[in-house]
């Protein structure tokens, strides 16, 4: 079966407000084996609202509306979902009273128009909402001659999360076919997306019924998601088994994570696995490369610390690299990056030291030194790697990108 989500509100149409709803949504949906095909934002318009309700009930077999359900005019879900559906809306006296208990309950007086949130759709199922005042509603009907689920939920996250898990999980359940999905999520580092698409696409075109799905994911990452459906478990398992099997042969070195993991995660792992630790020193990323390596919890186990040295002098005091080498390579150079990355491994006394030099821009690029150059090195004690990058994009993208290259390099050395 197959779902659209709808939400509702024309603050989501402005660029203070996100659509979060969807998401959640999606992810239980998937989980129950259900394809989300469409989703859609509609603002507080009656007839845009009516029109997309008539669009998603003709194409989908599941409809799932986020908001617009509160007592004011604007709050127009019931009414067009109503309309669309060419069935009546009836107020609920239980529904009535219960409000007026809980206003009551605070003592506060309810004003009349809160009475709009006791209006269900002809035939619908009430969903309790037991962190707000509007109720959800379930209605199973049909609209073209197709079998519909039509659901209708809060839009503040917290309401609708526990309404559906509470209310409609145990509904859609009992209602849904018996499915069975496997999924798996692969991830690539420093592989371009239509590179790593032209490397799997022989591989996964051999397996028609698992869904692949490429995604670049941020700067340096590219994942592949698999997602397959079987008459049971086991079936569905071993055929995204198979296929990324194959995927991870391909892309051996470059595979870092096989089950949702961050690149800081996994080099995380990798560290305390060789019982080792780590200090850094950066320049153009400003302190990133820190910033990601501690995100994960329990890093004080092998991240020593580290400096921003972002001036010269500041190379010189915290990681000792020479006034002169600077003054003859230049700051952003392949001889500064690895006595960042030896000095600072040696004041901090880390297993590894990461030293990153370049230019972020968007000014500061020369024609022998662009904006984009970077620098990375890593050093353990016996040998020193340094890797030169001309990554594109705005400053941002280059320092993540920097930030990327720098954790890759660490992880390929404790493989």
């Amino acid at each position: 079966m197959n779902a659209e989500i709808i939400a509702v509100g024309s603050e989501l149409l402005t660029p203070y407000r996100k659509d979060t709803n969807s998401l959640y949504l999606t992810q239980k949906l998937n989980e129950l084996g259900v394809e989300v095909i469409f989703k859609s934002i509609v603002g507080d318009h009656r007839e845009h609202l009516t029109q997309a309700s008539r669009q998603a009930l003709s194409r989908t077999d599941i409809v799932i509306f986020s908001g617009g359900l509160g007592p004011t005019e604007d709050d127009l879900t019931r009414d067009c979902v109503a309309e669309a559906l060419g069935i009546e809306i009836k107020r609920n006296p239980e529904l009535i009273a219960a409000l007026y208990t809980r206003f009551a309950s605070r003592r506060l007086k309810m004003p009349p128009n809160n009475e709009r949130q006791a209006d269900i759709l002809a035939g619908a199922e009430i969903l309790k909402n037991s962190r707000g005042t509007a109720p959800g509603q379930w209605l199973q009907t049909a609209y073209g001659g197709s079998d519909k689920i039509v659901i209708l939920l809060p839009g503040p996250p917290g309401e609708l999360e526990a309404m559906f898990e509470g209310e409609c999980l145990p509904r859609l359940e009992a209602a849904l076919p018996v499915e069975y999905i496997a999924t798996r999520q692969l991830k690539i580092a420093m592989v371009p997306e239509s590179t790593a698409d032209q490397r799997a696409a022989a591989i996964y075109k051999k397996f028609s019924d698992v869904q692949t799905t490429i995604l670049a994911a941020g700067p340096g990452e590219v994942q592949f998601h698999l997602k397959t459906h079987a008459k049971s478990q086991e079936d569905a398992e071993e055929r995204v088994d198979e296929l990324s099997s194959l995927l991870e042969e391909e892309f051996a070195e470059e595979c870092f994570a096989t089950s949702g993991e961050t690149m800081e995660q996994i080099v995380g792992y990798y560290l305390q696995m060789r019982n080792a630790t780590i200090a850094v020193a950066e320049s153009c990323t400003g302190g990133l490369l820190a910033e990601r390596l501690t995100r994960v919890s329990g890093s004080s186990r092998y991240f020593l610390g580290g400096a921003v040295v972002y001036s010269n002098d500041m190379k010189t005091h915290f990681a000792d690299v020479p006034p002169l080498m600077i003054v003859e390579n230049g700051a952003v150079s392949k001889q500064v990056a690895a006595a960042l990355a030896e000095g600072i491994r040696k004041r901090c006394r880390a297993s590894y030291g990461v030293g990153i030099t370049g230019i972020a821009g968007p000014t500061g690029g020369t024609e022998e030194k662009p904006v984009g150059l970077v620098y990375i090195a890593l050093a353990d004690g016996k040998k020193t790697d340094v890797v030169e990058r001309k990554f594109l994009g705005d400053r941002e993208r280059v320092r993540y990108w920097a930030s990327q290259q720098a954790l890759d390099m660490v992880r390929r050395r404790l493989v």
